[in-house]
């Protein structure tokens, strides 16, 4: 592995993990089944994505573990935590917040890590980048919905009573 990929894998799995230092303990456990899920998801999805050749890493030695797997576990769950934690409740404003960002990294980001000859797209253009990236957070806001419902349903039920 290059000295390059190394230290861009490194920082993105250190950087966005040091950021949910700071989303409160509370905000913590309420998203990070949530968290947990997409980062499981998205190991499946990438899995899939990189047999179909969907993108290529630059470096010689492809393997899952130093090409795939820090993008799984390094950016999706502390990003899909912070969006959760700032527009759990209001669905728009959820969807657009994931919106803006996956188009970032869709459409800007993934320019930036081809110049740096880290990853291109191969069998994919810019805008199904978009929706393969884009389609996880409306399974993701799924997942945190049924996980309160459950837990308001276990909160608030009637004791049952003895016959």
């Amino acid at each position: 592995m290059s000295k390059r990929h190394l230290l861009f894998n490194l920082s993105i799995i250190i950087f966005p993990w040091l950021t949910l230092l700071f989303i409160g303990k509370k905000s913590f456990k309420r998203f990070s089944w949530a968290g947990i899920f997409v980062v499981l998801f998205e190991i499946i999805n990438h899995l899939y994505g990189n047999k179909r050749g969907w993108w290529k890493f630059y470096d010689k030695r492809k393997l899952f573990i130093k090409d795939e797997l820090p993008f799984s576990i390094g950016p999706y769950m502390p990003l899909s935590m912070w969006i959760l934690k700032v527009s759990y409740g209001n669905f728009k404003k959820y969807i657009m917040l994931n919106a803006i960002s996956d188009g970032i990294f869709a459409f800007i980001v993934m320019d930036i890590l081809k110049k740096f000859k880290i990853i291109r797209l191969n069998r994919l253009n810019r805008i199904q980048f978009f929706i393969y990236i884009h389609y996880k957070a409306y399974l993701l806001y799924g997942f945190q919905y049924l996980l309160e419902k459950i837990k308001s349903f276990l909160l608030f039920r009637k004791p049952q009573e003895t016959m």
